[in-house]
């Protein structure tokens, strides 16, 4: 830090307001607190204790004595949103769950589950929001942990509870010989928080694939069979744990409940581990890959027809995108790596000098740099395939399908899931890529570079009620890939991903400009473009994302009520979670805008 830097900063200390004052005293405080047992604790390490004279603002009032209460701060994944001083808990049971949710609508307080933060909308937090409100976190991740799994079935049953990281859940179904067809890259993901969101990894069945019992292609809120939601119940004039079976129709509703629910536990159905092939190719140029339909060669729709399971990641005004395609192969091929863990890709997970020399002058404001930050994310790609011999890998699922840890490149993103037919995810990819490109070229000769990381697509199925191993299951109503009931020809969705560091110059204009395309361009002709929930959508032209009020109220709203049954859309939803939660203990302010 400068001279005249600490000189502002002292003085911008002797202006500053009593809440200004008491943010600061939380941070340095805590962090003493914290430094010496931050390494064994999950971020952030440290927890001023209720009683604690370094509390900074006034404490819950009569808070259940048994259940652990303290302050600690909150950071979502890309750092966007951080909130220094929240009081949160500790439930060590569901049953300390309900007192929780019970003291909280008594005292008029809000309450939001806790897990790894890993997303970038404020469904469960609003960056302005602050210790003074009365919003109490619920840590799911301490002690709801709990796994059991039942094989005496067909197909077999896994019951979790939601504060479970997927990558530890993975690991004990791995050990009963069980998986699932596909599943989000990060391992440090709480089941909890992936089922509010109908989180997914990238799978389609491949020309020729038979689906497995217990596999889904879906979303992993099609796996649900049962779980069990904290809700209101009018007879008893309190808030209960009510189990909701995949067969009842206000099941629905909580399968992706964007965070306006409290999931303590799931039964998930779960199909046989499968051995997988994965290989990276940095040699395919993206105008072959991206190539309009029916060109021949080595186009996307031809990985994903060969092996179904495709994801691609195009770093900035470089040539040839980091292609992987994984494929069923029962046996380890000749000269291939067998990778017994997750995280295979040690060289995506660091930031190295020159790496960090770069986004440096990025956040300074060189945005000039942003070519020279793609060439050298690319090479490092390259070269890192090879260093460590991933370029060709084989395995069980869970080995093959983790690979991003904390330690990677804290970005930003959007992201849209375009539901169409499998004949024309081509066409999608294709539109989409010569759309991208051409304005980053347009805004590139302005001298504005809005996008300093990679485009991602994935492809994956839909959340089929034919898929679930209950008869009469009910779909997701809120689900991004929820089918849609009119149009049976459309079998997947193309997710569609936008990634820059957070702050990046022009990054929002450009973002809803991209999405405004999106949503004209794939409206319901060929295909339907709805948002990802986790990530970012609803820019507005001067305030930025989750803040266009037709977006929220419009079309966000319309893309899940299309080709749907009017009693079984949208509306519906949203009624059968008013109806369990009538006080709002389960909201924010995102989510007192999109579900009223």
């Amino acid at each position: 830090m400068s001279k005249d830097s600490r000189s502002d900063a002292n003085n911008d200390d002797q202006s500053s307001t009593p809440a200004d004052n008491r943010r600061r005293r939380f941070l340095g405080q805590a962090l003493a607190v914290g430094a010496a047992g931050a390494s064994a604790a999950w971020w952030p390490a440290f927890a001023v204790e209720a009683a604690s004279p370094l509390v900074t603002c006034a404490a819950p009032p009569a808070f259940p004595a048994q259940i652990p209460l303290f302050q600690q701060a909150y950071k979502n994944w890309s750092g966007e949103i951080q909130v220094d001083n929240l009081w949160t808990c500790s439930p060590r049971t569901a049953e300390d769950v309900v007192t929780i949710v019970n003291w909280a609508r008594q005292h008029d307080y809000r309450v939001r589950p806790r897990g790894m933060g890993h997303n970038w909308s404020p469904l469960n937090l609003s960056p302005d929001q602050t210790c003074d409100e009365r919003i109490l976190m619920v840590d799911t991740l301490t002690h709801l942990t709990a796994v059991s799994i039942d094989r005496s079935v067909q197909p077999a049953r896994v019951k979790a509870q939601a504060g479970i990281l997927m990558q530890d859940l993975l690991a004990r179904m791995e050990e009963a010989g069980l998986g699932l067809a596909h599943m989000p890259a990060p391992g440090d993901l709480s089941l909890g928080g992936v089922l509010a969101v109908d989180a997914h990894g990238t799978a389609v069945p491949a020309l020729g694939e038979t689906r497995q019992s217990g596999h889904s292609y879906g979303s992993l809120s099609n796996l649900v069979l049962s779980l069990t939601a904290v809700v209101w119940d009018s007879a008893r004039q309190a808030y209960v744990p009510r189990t909701f079976r995949r067969d009842e129709a206000d099941c629905a509703a909580f399968l992706a409940h964007l965070g306006r629910a409290f999931i303590v536990e799931a039964t998930l159905q779960a199909g046989p581990n499968q051995r997988l092939r994965c290989q990276s190719w940095v040699n395919v140029s993206a105008s072959e890959l991206f190539a309009a339909p029916g060109s021949t060669g080595r186009t996307f729709a031809s990985f994903l027809d060969k092996s179904g399971r495709v994801e691609t990641i195009h770093f900035p005004f470089t040539r040839n995108p980091w292609l992987k395609v994984w494929t069923l192969t029962p046996s380890l091929p000749p000269m291939v790596r067998e990778a017994a863990a997750p995280f295979n890709y040690p060289f995506s997970d660091s930031i190295p000098p020159e790496l960090t020399d770069l986004i440096r002058d990025i956040n300074l404001g060189d945005v000039s740099r942003t070519p020279a930050l793609g060439a050298l994310q690319y090479t490092l790609v390259g070269a890192g395939l090879v260093f460590t011999a991933s370029f060709d890998l084989w395995g069980w699922s869970r080995n093959l399908m983790l690979y991003v840890k904390p330690s990677t490149l804290r970005v930003t993103a959007n992201g849209y899931a375009v539901i169409t037919s499998r004949a024309n995810v081509q066409r999608v990819v294709h539109e989409f890529v010569s759309f991208y490109q051409a304005r980053a070229d347009a805004y590139r000769a302005q001298g504005k570079f809005p996008v300093n990381g990679p485009v991602e697509i994935r492809v994956t199925g839909l959340d089929r009620a034919d898929e679930v191993a209950v008869p009469n299951a009910v779909e997701p109503l809120l689900s991004a890939v929820r089918p849609v009931r009119d149009r049976p020809e459309w079998d997947c969705a193309v997710w569609l991903d936008l990634l820059t560091l957070p702050g990046t110059p022009e990054a929002e204009p450009f973002y809803r400009e991209v999405e405004q395309w999106v949503f004209s361009q794939f409206s319901g002709e060929y295909a339907l473009a709805r948002v990802e929930w986790s990530k970012g959508w609803g820019y507005h032209a001067t305030q930025g994302a989750w803040s266009d009020a037709t977006v929220i109220g419009q079309t966000v709203p319309n893309s899940l009520r299309y080709g749907q049954a009017a009693d079984s859309a949208w509306d519906a939803a949203v009624a059968i979670l008013n109806r369990y939660d009538p006080a709002r203990v389960y909201a924010s302010p995102l989510l007192d805008r999109l579900l009223p």
